[in-house]
């Protein structure tokens, strides 16, 4: 079947065939790491992770890059709030960001560029702007001119459908033009700051993904990925300086909508954010919920909407495990025509959770094994196989029992070293009513269960 994906730049729903064959590059709109991830910014991670999923089910070889803007004025100011470095208070929730991404299920990128590591391909990038007449440097700043794209034919306006006549940008003393935005932002008192043939500063928001995207997948790419929010102006700001470069950049832009609350959009702002050690359902329930609407669609959080979701994929888990999770197969052709069809994950779910059904009814062992093997194939694709999830929890307690054990047998070589052979043998005789059998080794004391 023929892939397609609604192109947010053409408005259409377009034929996707990637730039390379077999190959598929991505870039997404990583975190800027201010605070703890809400559910809003794992929704995001999570539609782009079904995305590359399906992709990799079909064979391709798919470069996902994701980017950590870890230079900013949020960061710089939440960090001066708290007294603490900016570069520490970035690497806090930077860890965050990756503790929720891994507890969704989410699959590491194939790489995560930060902003702070690419000035080179900044600097490189703001020269090439410059030299074509779209950039210009004041006072230690380097803005994208606008004005001068527009009039060389540029198609500033085509992400978002703004129209440049209707806009209004905002002053400073420095810009040419209340439209142009920064490149590049001439260091303050006390800011980090980096070098440039312009002066020191810090990297503007829009050149970073522009840099980074192009320096690991090339002049131009497959797709380029974000939350809506992120359409104007930030993506329009991206492709404007990247063609104003002579790149081709994305040939795909897709845009996931927002989590709302009561309406309204969930944000650090508004106060309406939920974080993920608040739900109070497992974190494969939570990410059912998260993608089960189309990525392109309003999800409206409430806690009803939450339990049913988790109450859906309960109906799959039983399913697959009275079947004995026997080895995925493949997946079902309506499921297939629902996934070309611009990834429609309700339509998707629906179609495994028929197929659960049919097993429910089938008399015949065979057919409800059969069953159970297509439908934890079509969950893969979206990252919630059963058998997965069982299999990476029990990794999950193996390495907290090997944490354990090697504990206590730390205690018991440091009581023989101290010739101390009750404590030794009591080590031993825990162990064993644990059933956990020590084997003393050349190598070492060996634990296996009994």
């Amino acid at each position: 079947m023929q892939q397609k994906i609604f192109d947010t730049a053409t408005k259409t729903l377009r034929d996707f065939e990637p730039l390379k064959p077999g190959h598929v590059s991505m870039y997404v709109c990583g975190a800027t790491p201010q605070s703890a991830p809400h559910i809003g910014h794992l929704r995001s991670s999570v539609a782009f992770d079904i995305v590359r999923r399906w992709f990799l089910a079909n064979g391709y070889d798919v470069a996902f890059v994701r980017n950590v803007t870890d230079i900013d004025d949020k960061i710089l100011n939440k960090a001066a709030e708290n007294n603490r470095p900016w570069w520490e208070w970035v690497s806090t929730y930077e860890r965050e960001f990756t503790r929720a991404y891994n507890a969704l299920g989410v699959m590491p990128p194939s790489t995560e560029p930060r902003a702070t590591g690419h000035v080179t391909q900044m600097v490189d990038y703001m020269q090439r702007l410059i030299d074509k007449g779209f950039a210009y440097a004041s006072k230690g700043s380097v803005y994208f001119d606008v004005n001068a794209w527009v009039e060389a034919g540029g198609d500033y306006g085509s992400v978002s459908g703004n129209r440049v006549e209707d806009l209004r940008g905002e002053g400073g003393v420095d810009k040419q033009n209340a439209l142009d935005f920064a490149l590049w932002k001439a260091a303050k008192p006390g800011e980090p700051h980096w070098p440039t043939p312009w002066g020191d500063g810090r990297p503007g928001w829009h050149l970073e993904c522009s840099a980074m995207s192009t320096w690991y997948l090339g002049p131009e790419f497959d797709i380029h990925g974000g939350g809506l929010d992120l359409q104007f102006p930030h993506h329009e700001n991206e492709q404007a300086q990247s063609h104003a470069a002579g790149d081709g950049f994305a040939n795909f832009w897709m845009h996931n909508h927002w989590v709302t609350m009561a309406g309204e959009k969930m944000s650090k702002s508004l106060g309406n954010v939920l974080s993920l050690d608040a739900m109070p359902v497992r974190p494969v329930e939570l990410r059912y919920y998260l993608g089960s609407a189309h990525y392109r669609s309003v999800l409206e959080y409430s806690p009803e909407a939450l339990q049913e979701a988790a109450a859906g994929y309960n109906r799959i888990e039983e399913f697959v495990k009275r079947a004995g999770y026997p080895e995925p197969t493949t997946w079902t052709d309506a499921f297939e025509a629902a996934m070309c069809d611009d990834f429609a994950v309700p339509r998707a779910l629906a179609e495994i959770h028929n197929t659960v059904r049919e097993g429910n009814k089938a008399k015949d062992a065979e057919a409800v094994t059969a069953a159970a093997a297509q439908v934890r194939a079509m969950a893969a694709v979206l990252g919630i196989d059963p058998g997965q999830w069982r299999e990476d929890a029990a990794g999950d307690s193996t390495k907290a029992l090997d944490v354990l054990v090697g504990a206590e047998l730390e205690r018991r070589a440091t009581a023989r070293a101290n010739k101390d052979w009750a404590e030794a043998d009591a080590v031993r005789d825990r162990l064993a009513a644990a059933g956990i059998e020590v084997t003393d080794t050349p190598e070492g004391p060996k634990w296996e269960m009994k």
